[in-house]
């Protein structure tokens, strides 16, 4: 960052939309998400999220990740990635061949109760077969702290408790750390708090930020995020998705308007926000649903 700019140069974009989008949306074919997921390889962005290896019985919408990630046309550049909550679901994902991994708790107990069953400590002692064959594999691992504002069940999440989650992960060995307001009550203010105190424990490079905007707040959240030096932002195409386990709240901040606001900015991503649009209004026709990006709709002829 510039001394005369409180600006980044430059962000990172990390699409969401073929997992936490789709995962929260009626099921969709597995050519529709192939068709999504290579089309978006085409934009300019350099991680994409292509599914999650879950139960089916859980998450039926992500019970074909194997065979997107089998079937699809990868772009060299590309990240691609996946959610894999436990060792049976990494070793699906090593067997599809994806490049990174990514792993999920919460700042707060009782989403972590009503989400996966169990603890905090718990859900961090499972994590470590998984972060043991990553090492092996050399296989990078991000981790995914949802709840890190507010909790559906235990209301608001102290800062310092999402820093000190925020801190087992890095120790287990996630090389960064995504920061979820889930339910979207995150207003800047908020935001620049929780910030604060998980720099105090890792430091700014590995964070990343991941709003869900059912108050409206996801792009001003964004915003105060880059001012203090956050440069890695997960967006999802079309504003795809919501929250299971978080009744009401809508889906991930829309990629598109992200990159509408980093062009004001002048901030570059190397997306091309046109492409982005056409893949998002794709998937939304299949999905018979209009994209929740202003953006988006605002660009359709």
């Amino acid at each position: 960052m510039s001394a005369t700019n409180k600006y980044p140069e430059k962000v990172t974009i990390v699409e969401m939309g073929a997992r936490d989008g789709l995962q929260n949306e009626r099921v969709v074919s597995t050519n529709a998400k192939i068709n999504l997921i290579e089309q978006l390889s085409e934009t300019g962005l350099s991680h994409i999220e292509v599914g999650s290896f879950v139960s089916p019985k859980w998450v039926p919408q992500m019970a074909d990740s194997k065979a997107v990630m089998e079937r699809m046309i990868r772009e060299p550049n590309v990240i691609y990635s996946a959610l894999t909550p436990n060792l049976q679901g990494f070793e699906k994902a090593m067997e599809s061949g994806v490049d990174q991994v990514a792993i999920f708790t919460s700042a707060s107990e009782g989403f972590c109760q009503n989400n996966i069953n169990c603890s905090i400590s718990e859900s961090l002692e499972r994590f470590a077969p998984i972060m043991e064959q990553a090492k092996q594999q050399n296989i990078p691992v991000r981790g995914y702290l949802s709840c890190v504002v507010d909790c559906p069940y235990d209301g608001p999440t102290s800062p310092e408790q999402v820093a000190s989650v925020a801190k087992d992960l890095l120790d287990l060995g996630c090389y960064e750390i995504s920061l979820g307001d889930t339910i979207g009550t995150g207003t800047p203010q908020r935001v620049s708090n929780m910030i604060q105190a998980v720099h105090k424990q890792i430091p700014i490079s590995q964070l990343a930020v991941h709003f869900h905007d059912t108050w409206g707040q996801a792009l001003a959240n964004i915003h105060q995020a880059i001012t203090m030096g956050i440069t890695v932002i997960d967006t999802s195409v079309a504003g795809l998705g919501g929250c299971p386990y978080a009744k009401g709240a809508s889906g991930n901040v829309a990629t598109e308007d992200v990159l509408y606001m980093c062009q004001g900015l002048g901030i570059e991503t190397g997306v091309d926000l046109n492409k982005v649009a056409q893949a998002g209004w794709a998937i939304c026709k299949n999905l018979n649903k209009q994209p929740s990006s202003k953006v988006s709709l605002a660009l359709r002829p």
